[in-house]
C-alpha cells in the first residue's frame, strides 16, 4: 500500500480492479473475436489486370458471373487458390467474384479438386483469421461445399485440421442471444456459431474414420454427430 496515487485492489470476489479509490477497471480485454485487417489479396490483382476468363453480367434476377472458357478445362492447380484467396474480399465486385467463382468450380471441378486441397489451406486459414464475419460466414459455406465436392476431399482435409480448426474453437460458441426478438442472421444462416456447427459434422460425416479424433483434439467440446 506504498502508491497512495494509483492504489490497486482486486474486487472481492470478481476479475475487477479498484483504481484509487473510485475507478473500478476490469481486466484487459484478450482480443480474440476482434477482427484482423487483411493484406491486399493476390486475386485482386489479378482481377485488375483483367487475368479471369470471365466477366460480370446483370439481368432481372441481378448479377452473375459469365465464363469465356468451359469451367471444366480451367486449369485448377492456378485458378482455384486465386479464388480461395479472394474469400478475404469484403468489397465489391472483388468479394462477389471470389465468392461466386469458388462455388462455380467446386460444382465443376471433379476430380480436379482433390490433387489442388493443399494449396487452398493457407488462403482458407487467411480468410478465417481475419475474424470478419461476413468472411468467416462466407469461408464456413465454402468449406461445406468443398468437402461434398468431389471423391475423398474430406478424407483428404483431415491431416490439415490442425490449421484450420484453431479459429473454429475460438468462435464455436459465438451465437446471437436475441431473447424474443428474431435473429435474422440464423434465417440467412449467417450465425458463425452454427455454421461451425454444421461445418465440424460435415467434416465428420465425409473425412473418414479418423475425422472425428482429429475433430475433438482441436475443438474439445464438439460432440459426435455419428453416435446415437
Amino acid at each position: 500500500m506504498c502508491l497512495p496515487e494509483l492504489l490497486l485492489r482486486r474486487g472481492s470476489g470478481s476479475d475487477s480492479f479498484l483504481v484509487g479509490e473510485n475507478t473500478v477497471v476490469g481486466p484487459p480485454a484478450a482480443g480474440s473475436f476482434r477482427e484482423r485487417p487483411s493484406k491486399p489479396t493476390t486475386f485482386r490483382k489479378f482481377y485488375e489486370r483483367r487475368e479471369f476468363p470471365m466477366a460480370l453480367e446483370h439481368d432481372t434476377k441481378g448479377n452473375h458471373i459469365v465464363w469465356k472458357v468451359e469451367i471444366e478445362k480451367l486449369d485448377y492447380h492456378h485458378y482455384l487458390p486465386l479464388f480461395f484467396d479472394g474469400l478475404c474480399e469484403t468489397v465489391h465486385p472483388y468479394e462477389f467474384f471470389a465468392c461466386q467463382g469458388v462455388h462455380d468450380m467446386l460444382d465443376h471441378g471433379g476430380p480436379k479438386i482433390q490433387p489442388v486441397i493443399p494449396q487452398l489451406i493457407i488462403p482458407i486459414k487467411n480468410a478465417l483469421n481475419t475474424r470478419n464475419h461476413q468472411v468467416m460466414c462466407t469461408t464456413l459455406k465454402v468449406l461445406q461445399h468443398l468437402v461434398m465436392s468431389g471423391d475423398r476431399v474430406g478424407e483428404v482435409l483431415v491431416p490439415y485440421f490442425r490449421q484450420i480448426l484453431p479459429i473454429f474453437n475460438i468462435f464455436k460458441n459465438k451465437n446471437i442471444n436475441t431473447g424474443d426478438g428474431i435473429d435474422y442472421s440464423q434465417q440467412k444462416k449467417e450465425n458463425i456459431g452454427d455454421l461451425i456447427q454444421e461445418t465440424l459434422e460435415m467434416f465428420e460425416r465425409f473425412g473418414g474414420e479418423d475425422s472425428f479424433i482429429n475433430i475433438k483434439y482441436m475443438v474439445p467440446t464438439y460432440q459426435s454427430c455419428m453416435i446415437n
